[in-house]
C-alpha cells in the first residue's frame, strides 16, 4: 500500500523545476523566490532539505546536475539573462564548519541578452561542457579546460537557431559512429513558422555545430524535448512535448566519402498521442529508454512503452495526487492504442505557497502560456519498469507548487 505524503519545501513563489542526481539519491529545486534547493534523501526513505540559498536576481527556470564523476557540480538558469555553475565543498577550516557542506559559485556565464531559459551538461564523455540556450535564440556551449578548476569556463560555440529557445537536450549516444548531437526546441508561438525542432551535429573538419535536419512537422510551440539513452541503436529516438506527445526516430543516412557536411537523417514519427488532450510540458525517459513519461495540462502523468512491433500504447495514468486513474481521457490519435493497466506509486508531495488552493498554479510570465505543474520520472530510477509495468514506480512533478519526489522500495 502506498501512500501520497507532503514535505514542506518553504520556496517562497512557484517551483519551476525539480532535477535528480545521477544515482537518484540528491535533488534540486528552483523556484521564482531565486533560489535552489539541494535535498538529500536519508536511508528511511524521508528527504531532507540540506542547502537552500539564493542564486539569481530572477525567477530560477531550470537546475541540473553534472555527472558525480565532475563532482557535485549544478548549474542553474534565470529570466536574469545570467547561468550559474555551483560546487558542493565539504568544510574542513574549523570544527564548526568541519563536516558540513556549503556551495559557492564557481562562474556566472553572463553572454545571453535575454532570458536564459534551459541549461544542460553535455553527455560525460565529451568532457565537462555545458549548454544554455536563450530567448534570443542563440545556443551556447561552454567548456571547462581544468575539470579541478571550475571558476574558468571558455565559451566553444555560439550557434543562431532564428526562433526563440525553450528546451535543448543532449544524444547521450557514446558510439564512434555518432557526432555529438543535440536538439533545441522553440516556444515560439506563431504557428505559421514550422520546424520548431532542430537537430545540430558536430562536424570534425570544420570543428563547429552544423544544422543536421528540422522537424518540420512540428508546428506548435515545443515545451521540452528528450533523446532516449541509445544503448548501440544505430538510430537516434527523440521525444517532443508541445500540444501532444511525439516520439520521432531519426536514422543516419549513409554518409558520401566525399562529403563534408553533415549527416542526412531519416525522420520518422513512430508515435503521436493527444491522450493528455492539453498542453504537454514535461518528456522523459528512463535509463533503457524502455519506458517514456509525459505530463500535461490535465494535471496527470502518463506512461508510455512499446511492444516488440514497436507499437505505442499507454501502460498507465498517475494523476496529481498520486492516485492511480483507470481509463483514458481522451481519444488517442491513430498511432496511439488503448491505455493498459493503472499504475500505484507511492510519492510525496512538496508544498509551495498555493498547495492549499491549487494543486496545480498556472505558470506566470515569461514562460510559455498559461502551463501548470509538469511530472516526470528521473531517468536513473526507473531501469527497473521495464520487467513489470504494474510494479510501482519512483517519478517526479515538476510544478511551481508542488513536487512528487520518488518513493519506491528496492530503489
Amino acid at each position: 500500500m502506498f501512500v501520497a505524503r507532503s514535505i514542506a519545501a518553504d520556496h517562497k513563489d512557484l517551483i519551476h523545476d525539480v532535477s535528480y542526481d545521477f544515482h537518484g539519491r540528491r535533488m534540486a529545486t528552483c523556484s521564482s523566490d531565486q533560489s535552489v534547493k539541494v535535498w538529500d534523501k536519508s536511508e528511511n526513505g524521508e528527504w531532507h532539505c540540506t542547502a537552500s540559498w539564493k542564486t539569481h536576481s530572477g525567477s530560477v527556470w531550470r537546475v541540473t546536475w553534472a555527472h558525480p564523476e565532475f563532482g557535485q557540480v549544478l548549474a542553474s538558469c534565470s529570466f536574469d539573462r545570467t547561468a550559474a555553475v555551483w560546487e558542493e565543498i565539504v568544510g574542513e577550516s574549523n570544527d564548526k564548519q568541519r563536516g558540513l557542506s556549503h556551495w559557492i559559485k564557481r562562474t556566472t556565464l553572463v553572454d545571453s541578452r535575454t532570458s536564459v531559459t534551459d541549461v544542460k551538461f553535455a553527455p560525460k564523455h565529451m568532457g565537462l561542457m555545458l549548454t544554455t540556450c536563450s530567448a534570443d535564440g542563440v545556443v551556447r556551449i561552454y567548456e571547462a579546460p581544468d575539470v579541478m578548476n571550475l571558476s574558468q569556463w571558455s565559451l566553444q560555440h555560439e550557434i543562431s537557431c532564428k526562433l526563440s529557445c525553450s528546451c535543448i537536450s543532449w544524444n547521450p549516444s557514446s558510439s564512434r559512429a555518432h557526432s555529438p548531437m543535440f536538439a533545441v526546441g522553440s516556444d515560439d508561438g506563431n504557428v505559421t513558422y514550422g520546424g520548431k525542432v532542430q537537430i545540430y551535429e558536430y562536424n570534425e573538419n570544420t570543428r563547429k555545430y552544423a544544422k543536421a535536419e528540422t522537424l518540420m512537422t512540428v508546428t506548435d510551440a515545443v515545451h521540452d524535448i528528450a533523446f532516449a539513452p541509445n544503448l548501440g541503436r544505430s538510430f537516434h529516438v527523440l521525444a517532443i512535448a508541445t500540444k501532444d506527445v511525439r516520439i520521432f526516430k531519426l536514422v543516419p543516412m549513409r554518409k558520401e566519402s566525399t562529403s563534408t557536411g553533415p549527416t542526412k537523417l531519416e525522420v520518422q514519427i513512430v508515435a503521436q498521442f493527444d491522450n493528455h488532450n492539453s498542453q504537454v510540458w514535461r518528456v522523459s525517459w528512463n535509463i533503457t529508454s524502455t519506458l517514456l513519461a509525459s505530463s500535461g495540462d490535465d494535471g496527470c502523468v502518463r506512461l508510455w512503452k512499446a511492444n516488440y512491433m514497436d507499437n505505442w500504447k499507454c501502460t498507465g495514468i498517475l494523476k496529481g495526487d498520486g492516485s492511480p486513474l483507470t481509463g483514458s481521457s481522451g481519444q488517442p490519435t491513430a498511432m496511439s492504442t488503448a491505455v493498459g493497466s493503472s499504475v500505484q506509486t507511492s510519492q510525496s508531495t512538496l508544498n509551495g505557497m498555493s498547495a492549499g488552493r491549487y494543486f496545480f498554479p498556472p505558470l506566470d510570465p515569461p514562460r510559455a502560456g498559461t502551463g501548470y505543474g509538469h511530472l516526470l520520472p528521473p531517468s536513473s530510477l526507473l531501469e527497473h519498469c521495464d520487467a513489470e509495468p504494474t510494479q510501482p514506480l519512483p517519478h517526479r512533478l515538476y510544478s511551481r507548487a508542488l513536487l512528487p519526489l520518488p518513493e519506491a522500495e528496492g530503489v
